[in-house]
């Protein structure tokens, strides 16, 4: 299994015109878990995890997995700059587009990596991160665990 995230660079750096302070936040959470991913990704057995950050100087294309997802914005197709594409074992492939489910997505992954390996797994999220995490019910959290 595979996954690549991607973002923009502008939005991640919170440049102005780019959506601000907190999707900057929401994206560096996005990008902390997909490192977190990326350096255990033996414990959930996965092949690769690309992060990939693009700038509108670019073409924006994967860098991996050849997936796009895009919108139409006035009467023009336009390409997601925000996307986690998820290659199964059978070649299927998942697109998460928007930024909530991928957020979920990789928490749920830091989450099961928690579970597998010693020592503290735990990515720091801003509030509006964490307030995403809280209201799908993910976390590592002793209370809940069998």
């Amino acid at each position: 299994m595979r996954l690549e995230l991607r973002v923009c660079q502008h939005c991640l750096d919170g440049d102005d015109g780019h959506g601000g302070q907190q999707k900057a936040a929401l994206l560096q959470d996005m990008v902390g878990c997909a490192e977190v991913i990326q350096e255990h990704k033996d414990a959930l057995d996965l092949e690769a995890v690309h992060i990939r950050k693009v700038r509108d100087d670019e073409q924006g294309k994967p860098e991996a997995l050849p997936v796009v997802a895009a919108t139409i914005q006035n009467d023009q197709i336009v390409l997601n700059d925000t996307q986690l594409v998820a290659e199964g074992q059978d070649r299927n492939m998942l697109l998460y587009a928007n930024p909530d489910d991928i957020l979920t997505v990789l928490a749920g992954n830091v989450d099961e990596i928690s579970k597998a390996v010693p020592g503290d797994v735990t990515v720091d999220l801003s509030s509006k991160g964490a307030e995403i995490i809280s209201a799908a019910g993910l976390g590592a959290d002793p209370e809940k665990q069998p």
